[in-house]
Formats: structure tokens, C-alpha cells, sequence
């Protein structure tokens, strides 16, 4: 039994070193494919938008999560379910607006950054940037429009990596004339 266990430990690390390799490369070819770093931030966040607009039917099909009353519900099962799903981490959520519409998630350890170093000459690239195209994208298909964005990277020197999270709107469903 416990050979087993072991089996699908390892079987896990490898798929999360094998993923963290290829979205190296991934990031990479974009640096070579694109003139500066703004541009391949901007192509990380398409990108991660077009995998959270498919990811949001795999993660409510596998987690029988119904629809999140409000946006702190929202945040706690982003960080408790979504992330450990994914990423096999679950960040922190803090740093609430006064409001309740903005947060932080905070990552101790993003496993996307594993065996990364940034440049000298990429000192503007967001190198994680597709989470928040997947968090903005993922979202929009639950009829919330956020604001998702990087205040701070370990990858920069910072202590932890942050995600800032904010609520523009919820989105109506518009329904073609006659299908209500």
C-alpha cells in the first residue's frame, strides 16, 4: 500500500517539474518571439485568459462547487480549492478593501517559478503573468469582471508573490431575444 502511495507522490512531483519546465520554455520562446517584455505580458495574460475560459468547466465539474454567494466566498475557494487543484498550493487571502470588493492572494511558494531566474534584461516581465489571464478568464465565465494583477514577485527579491484581486461588476447574462 505504501509503494503505491509513494508511486503517486512521485508521480505528482514530476508532473508539477515537468509543467513548471514547459511553461519555462513556454516563456522563454516568448521572450524570443516578441520585442520587449510588456508584449510578452501582455501574450501570458491572452493566453491564461483563453485557459481559465475552458479551465472554469473542468474545476466546477470536478470540485461540485455551486455558485459563491459573494466575493470573499469567491476568494476562499479560489485559494482553498482552485489553487490546490491546479498548483497544489493554497495561498492566503488578505489584505481586504474596506469595501470588500479587492484582496490579495499570497503565495509563500508559486511552483511556477521553480529553478527560474530572471535576466538582467527582463527586469519589466511578469513571468507568472498567465494566472491572472486563467483567475480574469475563469471568472468572466461565472459572470464576474476582475482586475487581476502582480504587486509583488519573488522572482523580484519580494518575500512572498501577491496577486491583487478587484470586483468591477458582475456580468449579465444577455440572452438572445425569445430564449428567456
Amino acid at each position: 500500500m505504501s509503494r503505491q502511495s509513494n508511486r503517486t507522490t512521485d508521480s505528482k512531483k514530476m508532473n508539477s517539474e515537468l509543467f513548471t519546465l514547459t511553461y519555462g520554455a513556454l516563456v522563454t520562446q516568448l521572450c524570443k518571439d516578441y520585442e520587449n517584455d510588456e508584449e510578452v505580458n501582455k501574450q501570458l495574460d491572452k493566453m491564461g485568459y483563453n485557459i481559465g475560459v475552458r479551465l472554469i468547466e473542468d474545476f466546477l465539474a470536478r470540485s461540485s462547487i455551486g455558485r459563491c454567494q459573494d466575493f470573499r466566498e469567491t476568494a476562499d475557494v479560489i485559494a482553498k480549492v482552485a489553487f490546490k487543484m491546479y498548483l497544489g498550493v493554497t495561498p492566503s487571502v488578505t489584505n481586504w478593501s474596506p469595501a470588500g470588493d479587492e484582496f490579495s492572494l499570497i503565495l509563500e511558494n508559486n511552483p511556477l517559478v521553480d529553478f527560474v531566474e530572471l535576466p538582467d534584461n527582463h527586469n519589466t516581465l511578469i513571468y507568472s503573468n498567465l494566472l491572472c489571464g486563467v483567475l480574469r478568464g475563469a471568472l468572466e465565465m461565472v459572470q464576474m469582471a476582475v482586475d487581476v494583477r502582480f504587486v509583488q514577485d519573488t522572482l523580484r527579491g519580494d518575500n512572498v508573490t501577491e496577486i491583487r484581486m478587484k470586483f468591477i461588476k458582475r456580468i449579465e447574462e444577455n440572452l438572445p431575444a425569445g430564449d428567456e
